[in-house]
């Protein structure tokens, strides 16, 4: 929140970018290329924040209530819920503060704005860094239920999944920290960089292999009853549809933010990255439609949390 640039900041504030206006336009001066720069409005953003904590907190809700959820999957599920909401919560916070401090509703001191400039920082980057562990850690679960299914619980017992939970949130924490704290460092973006990199990799490898073994099962079952090969194809099409939305959306959502933080390392002061770095508020509004997508794809398909879902609403009422 204090006047820094996307360049001098991990994570940037809200207000290094140009203020919103309605439209998509190219701005060029005399020494710049053109630039397209896609302006996203406040009350979009914080729409979009907004929903999504509703959305997680339906899940988190649903999830706590039903004992029937208390396996590990969902465990993993509720987690991806807390810090998407947490990413969620924290941008429109972000957002919410910079309004009010440019509408002078809201005046402090400067060290005080810093003190919580670094806090909401910290909240950010260690729920995306927990996102993105806690999505792998979901493709995990999956894996070993498809492959290991006769081992899965004597594998994925509840000490073990809470213990890695744990670490994940210290890690988050700790690893947030650090990077704040050493923003102006190469190898802080460096890492981050490769880590979105290794869960990418990690999601698309399980997932495929996944696809793999389910195609093969559905070829085996075919030829036990003596079915026609379309059959197979449409089954090997929906699993390649539904691996396509998993990762599309991943990289789709996730892959802009890190492209900005791999351009900071690869050419800071290059007038067509510059042109990249304008678009960092679309960036981060891209990262929260994934925590208004997640709950789509990992949660809301089960019928049973459906179900419990149904019953909070109606009890609320």
């Amino acid at each position: 929140m204090p006047l820094q640039g996307p360049q001098r900041r991990l994570l940037g504030s809200l207000n290094s970018t140009l203020p919103a206006t309605p439209y998509l336009g190219l701005t060029t001066n005399q020494t710049e290329p053109p630039c397209l720069e896609v302006s996203i409005p406040d009350g979009l953003f914080l729409s979009l924040g907004l929903v999504s904590l509703v959305e997680n907190v339906l899940v988190v809700t649903a999830i706590a209530k039903n004992r029937n959820l208390h396996s590990p999957m969902y465990y993993f599920i509720c987690c991806l819920a807390v810090f998407d909401l947490l990413v969620s919560m924290s941008n429109v916070l972000e957002m919410a503060i910079l309004l009010l401090l440019e509408a002078g509703v809201l005046a402090t001191q400067a060290s005080v704005l810093q003190q919580l400039d670094n806090i909401i920082d910290v909240l950010i980057c260690g729920s995306m860094v927990s996102s993105l562990c806690f999505l792998g850690s979901i493709a995990v679960d999956r894996y070993i239920s498809i492959f290991y299914a006769l081992r899965y619980h004597s594998i994925m017992m509840l000490p073990r999944v809470w213990r890695a939970i744990v670490a994940i949130w210290v890690v988050s924490v700790l690893s947030s920290t650090l990077f704040i704290a050493y923003y102006n460092h190469t190898a802080v973006l460096l890492c981050l960089v490769t880590f979105f990199v290794a869960m990418l990799v990690l999601m698309a490898v399980l997932y495929v292999h996944m696809l793999a073994r389910a195609c093969q099962h559905a070829r085996g079952i075919a030829r036990l009853h003596k079915r026609q090969h379309p059959i197979h194809q449409g089954f090997g099409l929906k699993g390649a549809a539904t691996l396509t939305i998993l990762l599309g959306v991943f990289f789709l959502c996730w892959g802009p933010f890190f492209l900005h933080l791999s351009l900071l390392i690869l050419c800071p002061q290059h007038p067509t990255c510059g042109c990249v770095f304008k678009n960092f508020k679309l960036f981060l509004t891209l990262i929260l439609c994934s925590a208004i997508v997640d709950p789509l794809i990992y949660a809301f398909r089960s019928q049973e949390l459906r179900k419990t879902l149904q019953e909070v609403l109606l009890c609320s009422w």
